[in-house]
């Protein structure tokens, strides 16, 4: 395959696709693998993991390259590793904790019988992951997997794949962690057969493609924890903080220039501040600078030019219905990269696909409202429910109102926090998602399937307990 470069607009790098036959001869490698990865136990998994860890730190530099030639993100990338890393640290710690399992206790309806669980990971959990944060995405469901005792097949976005070549270095250096862990390179037909041959699987993408995926599994009947695309709303009170708001609204909507599932995509301010925080927010907006010279500017190039055009299409229907463009409005063309300034647009209704439908991208639709009741109707007025904002100074009502919005995470006087707290617990509403959490304790717990082992401690039954006595 001939993969673009957001940066340059040029087709210089080549993935090499896995056929069919090959993910399903992995597939049987690892397969055989996972029961001796199993019984070894937890505490020689983390061993295995931590050298993982030394290995990633070793080539952190080369995958930090590769991820910002995949994104044109050199700072982010950065981040991004490094946050990786953390996350393995952190399961490094909290698995062993979790797989502590009660102890035998007597059933509370059976008088003579004790009850002991055991907990059953699933054999190979396929990992498929987006293209715009592609390490620690395709690492956020293949470490608390690892963990629990699975083996991985982890297919990455074709859209993003560079850093796959540094990531398995760091695998093939550790020969334990590799016979339990392959990656999938390819694009949707490899990502079809990653689903044909695991026993569960872990998605992160879109709406439609999440959709398929959940049909697939479940023609198979094996779980599908997915978490799919947001729109999500932010609402402002009239007692809020609008140096606050306006800082954090701006970082959440246009951060990773837009291209994050939890990035606010749409803003509803109370009438009696609206003027003063479109003012605010536009002013900075209008001081974000693009990174066209990669050592300058906050804000990268548009990274799957299929979404460019999304992007595009859903500015032009705006102003075709009434939108006003206050700064940006247009995707540029700049030395072949795809760009596009931050996008404040007013007189915005939900006629409109950007306030409808997820843009992923730098803009920022701005709504007024005139009672609590409107914004929450308007914020609720979506088929997405991954997570949402509430800013004002008055904690209490922040978090009341925040309980009626229906979603499954939200920032209370900041925007996006989803993306810096892993270990709160959180499931996606209606279309944004189905399943376990990947956040919190339920992010490891998910991987298991519960077993109970019943145990008598009397005399069975025997069918003479069953005779008929005749009343007569």
């Amino acid at each position: 395959m001939k993969i673009r470069n957001p940066r340059t607009g040029k087709y210089d790098y080549e993935l090499d696709e896995d056929r069919v036959k090959s993910i399903a001869n992995k597939t049987l490698q690892i397969r055989d693998a996972q029961k001796a990865w199993n019984a070894q136990g937890v505490t020689k998994r983390v061993e295995v993991i931590q050298l993982w860890l030394e290995s990633l730190k070793e080539y952190q530099p080369e995958i930090a390259k590769q991820l910002s030639i995949d994104t044109a993100r050199k700072r982010i990338s950065e981040v991004e590793t490094g946050g990786a890393l953390g996350l393995v640290q952190a399961w490094c710690y909290r698995a062993p904790q979790l797989l502590a399992l009660p102890a035998e206790r007597p059933s509370m309806s059976a008088n003579t019988v004790t009850v002991q669980q055991q907990w059953i990971p699933y054999g190979v959990v396929g990992v498929i992951s987006p293209w715009n944060f592609p390490l620690l995405l395709a690492l956020i469901d293949t470490v608390p997997a690892l963990m629990a005792g699975c083996s991985v097949l982890l297919k990455p976005s074709e859209v993003t794949p560079r850093f796959m070549d540094g990531l398995e270095k760091s695998i093939q250096a550790v020969p334990e962690l590799a016979k339990v862990l392959k990656l999938v390179r390819g694009g949707a037909d490899a990502g079809k057969a990653v689903v044909q041959n695991s026993d569960a699987i872990c998605f992160t993408g879109s709406v439609p493609t999440g959709k398929k995926i959940g049909a697939a599994c479940a023609e198979r009947f094996i779980p599908a924890f997915l978490e799919l695309g947001g729109k999500d709303p932010a609402i402002v009170l009239k007692d809020a903080d609008l140096e606050v708001s306006t800082d954090a609204i701006l970082r959440s909507c246009v951060g990773a220039t837009g291209q994050a599932c939890q990035s606010l995509e749409r803003i509803y301010v109370d009438a009696v501040i609206y003027d003063d925080f479109v003012k605010e927010i536009t002013a900075k907006a209008s001081k974000v600078t693009m990174t066209v010279n990669p050592k300058k500017g906050q804000m990268g190039p548009l990274i799957f030019e299929g979404q460019a055009q999304k992007i595009q299409e859903q500015i032009d229907d705006a102003i075709s219905k009434g939108a006003k463009v206050l700064t940006g409005g247009k995707v540029k063309e700049i030395e072949g990269g795809l760009w596009c300034e931050p996008t404040v647009l007013v007189n915005v209704d939900h006629t409109m696909k950007v306030m409808t439908e997820e843009t992923f991208g730098p803009i920022i639709p701005i709504m007024a409202f005139t009672t609590v009741e409107e914004a929450l109707k308007w914020a609720n007025d979506s088929i997405y429910g991954l997570s949402a904002s509430v800013f004002s100074t008055n904690k209490d009502k922040a978090i009341q109102i925040a309980g009626k919005i229906e979603v499954g995470a939200v920032s209370i006087n900041d925007g996006s926090l989803t993306n810096k707290v892993y270990d709160a617990e959180k499931n996606s509403f209606k279309e944004s998602g189905i399943n376990g959490s990947r956040m919190g304790d339920a992010g490891f717990l998910r991987f298991f399937r519960k077993k109970a082992l019943l145990i008598q401690s009397a005399h069975p039954e025997t069918m003479m307990d069953f005779e008929e006595m005749s009343k007569d």
